[in-house]
């Protein structure tokens, strides 16, 4: 069998993500009501077993309410403290700015529910240890809500790496912009605004997803008026490769990322972090072209919330608690190196 023959064989068994379809069913609630909670609730309906219960918005009674009127919601609460005391909800997806990831999520925590808290999962170190030392204690699932590394390219990618497809990885190279300024939440610093926890957040994970945590981290960014970051570079040093990222919130690049290793590479197309396409390229130059789309995809986190909690475990192997808290101490540092400080930190 030639070389090429081999590495498409291995292509073809490696590893996938498991149907979001064969996930149990659970009773979802959901704390916020703007695009990215419509997002979740799309796939939770359209693409899971379960069900999206209630929703609740602490700003308005009516923005729940007409959030469960669009979606065919059967609850809808003006406070959050009301949902968290459904007794028949069994998990609460936390999908508020990043200023108020963790109080919401320490009310569900306390009430008892599995809580899926979205990215960034808190606005800095210290809330998220709050998170995690409450979730322990209680004994109840939590996760971050990094939807990337649950897709089925990530499957896969990480399952070539693991193969030794590309050889030893030495550099990957991820960027993530789009042009933000139009929109309010993003430029204000008390709701912890700007790219870094927003957009970069996604090439931070990544390279931690693929690198783990780097020997040494160096950033470059530049603050806007208002004191939100508007643009970061990032270079993370491990002992044998690097990682060079990039965020920005005032344009829209290609939102691509690419890992190299001795004997390859291979290359994610825009947007990578979301359901792609991408390729594997040899040394000997053979290009092999995947296909990992899907719709939606927010129901591959899902469903892993729904598997774990099923399984009695309190927290997904696939993105552990310790690697949300390694992620924050990263995203930390390169606040303080490009002196980034939100008005409740002061």
């Amino acid at each position: 069998m030639s070389d090429n023959a081999k590495i498409q064989d291995i292509i073809r068994d490696a590893a996938t993500a498991p149907d979001p379809m064969e996930a149990p069913a659970y009773r979802w609630g959901i704390l916020g009501a703007g695009g990215i909670a419509r997002k979740l609730t799309d796939a939770v309906t359209d693409h899971t077993q379960s069900e999206v219960l209630a929703v609740a918005s602490a700003s308005s009674a009516a923005n729940a309410q007409a959030f469960a009127q669009e979606k065919g919601i059967e609850r809808a609460y003006g406070s959050y403290a009301e949902l968290v005391a459904d007794p028949d909800i069994g998990i609460v997806y936390v999908a508020t700015t990043h200023s108020n990831h963790h109080e919401p999520a320490l009310l569900a925590i306390n009430a008892g529910k599995h809580v899926l808290v979205e990215k960034s999962f808190t606005q800095n170190l210290a809330q998220a240890k709050q998170v995690v030392e409450a979730a322990r204690a209680k004994g109840v699932f939590v996760m971050e809500a990094m939807w990337t590394p649950h897709l089925p390219h990530m499957h896969v990618i990480r399952d070539l790496i693991k193969r030794g497809v590309i050889g030893d990885v030495v550099s990957l190279e991820a960027d993530h912009g789009q042009k933000l300024t139009h929109v309010e939440r993003m430029v204000r610093p008390e709701l912890a605004g700007g790219a870094l926890l927003d957009l970069g957040v996604y090439p931070v994970s990544f390279a931690h997803d693929i690198l783990g945590v780097p020997d040494r981290v160096t950033a470059r960014g530049r603050l806007r008026d208002t004191g939100v970051d508007g643009q970061v570079g990032m270079i993370f040093d491990y002992p044998n490769a690097q990682a060079v990222l990039a965020t920005s919130m005032e344009a829209k690049s290609g939102n691509v990322a690419q890992i190299a290793g001795t004997e390859g590479c291979i290359t994610i197309d825009g947007v990578f972090y979301s359901p792609t396409t991408y390729r594997v390229t040899l040394m000997d130059g053979t290009v092999i072209e995947l296909d990992g789309t899907v719709d939606n995809g927010f129901q591959y986190e899902a469903a892993e919330v729904a598997r774990c909690v099923a399984a009695g475990l309190t927290e997904s192997p696939l993105h552990t608690l310790d690697q949300s808290l390694e992620i924050m101490t990263i995203l930390d540092e390169i606040r303080a190196q490009i002196g980034l400080v939100y008005p409740n930190e002061k």
